[in-house]
């Protein structure tokens, strides 16, 4: 095995709980055991607060449109620390095929997207940075270091793991990301602290409106703006073909247009989340390209990355 693997086999362990490392975790009390101040704790702990939307987007559009992309490759295998060949080699597809296939579709619609990366898969593929750079349009945001499961990972671990990929990203793409999406869109009770003290900007994990808004903190406002997700807006879960989920690549265009016209009827926000080495293959590109016809055909879109967005309804909410 080569040397460089078998160190990220041996940091992905290090950030495991105890149940992946075969240990038993200690027994949790049920919620129902939970007294009301404990409960509005831990329901309290990360909560969605004024809602940013804006009276208005730029130039008159009716709604704004975010694509995005979980750059993740091999670290989807790795970092549980037991990866198999097989696994690798799919990983390895959205570099080495769907990436290029991806930008493409993108320069033909002229169209920015933002790209959170794991800083392990920019490791192994550098030359993901150029390709992802060469439009000038594009940005690029922090996804953790391994795709770690940080909710497993002590806080300094967390703390070490987040600070090394935005150290390492601003460095081999010339720019410091102010965005952040947790691996596997989660947050462990350190997770808001860390990306506050590190000074992101955004963040785009959360799940608990269609409308930016921002982030509270045992209650109190962070200045954090959120760009919500939603898992009926990212392909992976509905592409897994090894899953009870798997839809066909047009069924899951029309449900991305269902969703685009609402969000426009609403002049709300549009936010989609892919992932080059799901999104990438032949088949399911044209999922993407149907939905990009049709907004093209729509009008009134502003495309923009998660950066633009939220530096925007920042603005216009009078946020410093």
């Amino acid at each position: 095995m080569p040397a460089r693997i078998a160190c990220l086999i041996v940091i992905a362990m290090s950030v495991a709980g105890p149940a992946a490392r075969g240990q038993q975790p200690p027994a949790r009390r049920p919620a129902w055991e939970w007294s009301d101040d404990t409960i509005r704790k831990v329901v309290n702990a990360v909560r969605a607060g004024r809602s940013l939307q804006p009276n208005q987007w730029p130039g008159g559009a009716r709604v704004a449109v975010l694509l995005s992309f979980d750059v993740d490759n091999e670290t989807v295998s790795l970092r549980f620390g037991e990866p198999t060949i097989g696994a690798l080699s799919q990983g390895e597809y959205g570099a080495r095929v769907a990436l290029g296939r991806v930008v493409n579709l993108l320069d033909r619609y002229r169209i920015p997207a933002s790209f959170f990366i794991p800083a392990v898969s920019l490791m192994l593929h550098p030359e993901m940075a150029d390709v992802i750079k060469a439009s000038g349009r594009h940005e690029f945001g922090v996804h953790g270091w391994i795709h770690e499961m940080n909710t497993q990972a002590p806080p300094d671990v967390e703390r070490e793991l987040v600070r090394r990929a935005l150290d390492y990203l601003t460095r081999v793409t010339g720019t410091r990301p102010v965005g952040y999406r947790a691996p596997s869109w989660n947050f462990s009770p350190a997770t808001l602290s860390i990306i506050r003290d590190l000074g992101f900007t955004y963040e785009s994990s959360m799940m608990s409106d269609d409308r930016p808004y921002e982030l509270l903190q045992d209650g109190q406002p962070t200045g954090i703006v959120e760009i919500p997700v939603e898992w009926i807006l990212d392909d992976a879960p509905l592409f897994n073909v090894q899953g009870a989920n798997y839809a066909h690549p047009r069924d899951v265009a029309q449900v991305w247009i269902d969703e685009f016209d609402r969000a426009w009827e609403e002049r709300t926000m549009f936010v989609l989340t892919m992932h080059p080495h799901v999104i990438g293959h032949r088949s399911r590109i044209v999922a993407l390209e149907l939905l990009l016809a049709h907004i093209r055909a729509k009008g009134g879109v502003w495309f923009a990355t998660h950066r633009e967005a939220a530096e925007y309804v920042k603005k216009e909410a009078g946020m410093r």
